[in-house]
């Protein structure tokens, strides 16, 4: 019974799916997958850092739709603690074992500048968990991410700007057509 649970506990944590396409109007990206601890037996694209307000086993969507007006970038997840307020934002880099390796927010006037650390400037995805444990938010820009820049979707201890790195999610974002 323990190995069963284990084993579906394991396929469950390193479930991943995403794609995009589109023809020259537009790119679609989609990416789901489950939650699971750094040191999981398969490598997740989702890890959680924090197991008590992102558990093991929760689930992430994000989806991105780019046009030459613009980028939708929305988040779905399921099994969060509840009534939690998530800050998450749009990373640089790929998700990894270390919280940082994530790098940064993806901005669009790429910034030191701490003012420039804003929801114009950057994607923000910020949610709060129905008592279900599910939540969801979209962002939208009238610009486009630059190739190879965006990476990843980064869950916060804090809504806003900043806060301690709970849990994140590689995303293969793309360029706007044409970009």
């Amino acid at each position: 019974m323990v190995a069963g649970v284990l084993t579906s506990a394991v396929a469950a944590a390193v479930l991943a799916a995403s794609g995009t396409t589109g023809g020259t109007d537009s790119v679609e990206v989609r990416a789901q997958g489950r939650f699971a601890p750094p040191a999981a037996f398969v490598s997740p694209s989702a890890i959680t850092y924090d197991q008590k307000l992102v558990p093991a086993g929760s689930w992430i969507e994000v989806t991105q739709h780019s046009d030459r007006k613009g980028t939708k970038v929305q988040l779905r997840v399921k099994g969060m603690k509840a009534g939690y307020a998530y800050g998450v934002h749009v990373h640089q880099k790929p998700c990894g074992a270390d919280p940082m390796a994530a790098g940064g927010h993806y901005q669009n006037k790429p910034s030191q500048d701490p003012g420039d650390v804003n929801p114009d400037n950057e994607v923000w995805l910020d949610f709060t968990a129905q008592p279900n444990g599910s939540g969801r938010s979209s962002a939208y820009h009238d610009w486009g991410f630059r190739r190879g820049e965006a990476a990843s979707v980064v869950l916060h201890r804090e809504q806003g700007g900043a806060g301690a790195r709970l849990a994140c999610f590689s995303v293969p974002f793309a360029p706007p057509p044409g970009a």
